[in-house]
């Protein structure tokens, strides 16, 4: 890690805004938070600002976007959440850090009691210390209550009924700590349980669901607002039985989250996807897990055996996609060469429709005065220069 100067000024560079692009502007950083953003450079006052700074960095003509935020991820570079360790914990957050990641909700596999609650006592311990790369933002428990008939690279052998009373144990011994919650609704209690977990200001998230169409509408008036992994895991859209996709299709007031990595959506797909969807109704997510940034060979995931082919991991026995080796910043450029959607559209995606969603937009998730400098310097591909949270340089370079 490098030292974080008090202030400092970076210039030549594309500002992606929320609405636009800042075509060759500055930014300067002051205690950690975005001081002043220019958009007409060479003038006395940008000037001042550069003259006053302790580090001037010049943006070689790519891009400021703001920190991405991932809702949904599992590991990286050979560490797993479940793990349950600092040490694999910093290696995932340091990973993901170097691919543009600021922010992180650590997520579970389908698994006993014993070693969902072993995550989540790390977790908090992990949270109370200083967090030297991204910052795990709270935890997403991805089951174990989904239904048995759609598993995917979820061990079968521990999926289990919405359990309450865990929750409230959970609630208790861990306050704030989860953030969300992936479950079938159709699942019986579920649609208390899903009431429950909004009640608590957690996200109910359907996931890994046998759930109907009108299942997930009755689910959405109970308070359930997600979805996990669009079009993965769920029942698929029909023309006569719209099933789970086809409700969050149609249904403004669910969240999708969406896998861009070209193998677990086509691009076709995601394209309708995001002509359907309201704006701030659509979240990148890398569902990535250990095997991301390692390459081919035999990894594991929640207990079942995965390999990895040419970047795409699945379970050795079956062949179900079991995660992914994607990085938010690959899921950027995916979305925006292939799909066609533009930057500032794609950064929202990434950055701040996950900060709406987690109530963290008034202190990040876009690039504004006054709100802490969770910023990622990227090169005119697309390739991650530097990444900062809160002002700090949390990559080498």
């Amino acid at each position: 890690m490098t030292s974080h100067p008090r202030t400092w000024h970076i210039h030549n560079l594309n500002l992606v805004a929320e609405e636009c692009i800042i075509s060759l502007g500055a930014l300067t950083v002051q205690d950690g938070v975005i001081a002043a953003i220019h958009e007409h450079v060479g003038t006395p006052e940008v000037a001042a600002f550069a003259d006053a700074a302790d580090v001037v960095i010049d943006g070689e003509g790519g891009y400021l976007l703001p920190g991405f935020i991932d809702m949904h991820v599992h590991g990286g570079h050979g560490a797993d959440f479940m793990d349950a360790t600092p040490q694999a914990y910093d290696t995932i957050t340091r990973y993901h850090a170097g691919h543009g990641t600021t922010g992180m909700l650590a997520t579970t596999m389908t698994a006993p009691q014993a070693d969902i609650e072993a995550v989540l006592d790390c977790a908090a311990r992990y949270r109370e210390a200083e967090m030297p790369y991204a910052q795990l933002l709270g935890v997403h428990l991805e089951g174990p209550f989904i239904s048995p008939r759609w598993p995917g690279a979820q061990n079968p052998a521990h999926i289990s009924p919405p359990r309450p009373q865990w929750l409230a144990q959970w609630q208790r011994q861990w306050p704030d700590l989860i953030r969300q919650v992936t479950l079938a609704p159709e699942a019986e209690g579920a649609l208390p349980f899903v009431a429950a977990l909004h009640e608590a200001g957690i996200i109910a998230a359907a996931g890994h669901t046998d759930a109907d169409y009108d299942t997930i509408v009755e689910a959405v008036r109970h308070g359930l607002s997600q979805a996990v992994h669009t079009f993965n895991a769920m029942t698929p859209l029909h023309h006569r039985q719209p099933g789970t996709a086809g409700a969050v299709l149609t249904t403004d007031a669910i969240c999708a989250e969406l896998i861009a990595d070209g193998l677990h959506v086509h691009p076709a797909v995601i394209a309708l996807l995001a002509r359907v969807k309201p704006p701030e109704q659509l979240v990148l997510i890398t569902d990535a897990m250990s095997a991301a940034g390692l390459g081919d060979g035999q990894y594991a995931l929640g207990g079942l055996d995965v390999t990895v082919r040419s970047g795409e991991a699945r379970l050795t026995q079956g062949g179900n996609l079991a995660g992914s080796t994607l990085t938010m910043i690959g899921a950027i450029r995916y979305m925006h060469r292939v799909v066609g959607v533009s930057l500032p559209d794609a950064s929202r995606m990434a950055s701040g429709n996950p900060a709406r969603r987690l109530g963290i937009d008034g202190h990040t998730g876009s690039i504004a005065v006054g709100k802490r400098a969770d910023l990622v310097w990227a090169s005119p591909e697309l390739e991650v220069r530097r990444t900062w949270v809160g002002g700090r340089s949390v990559t080498e370079g």
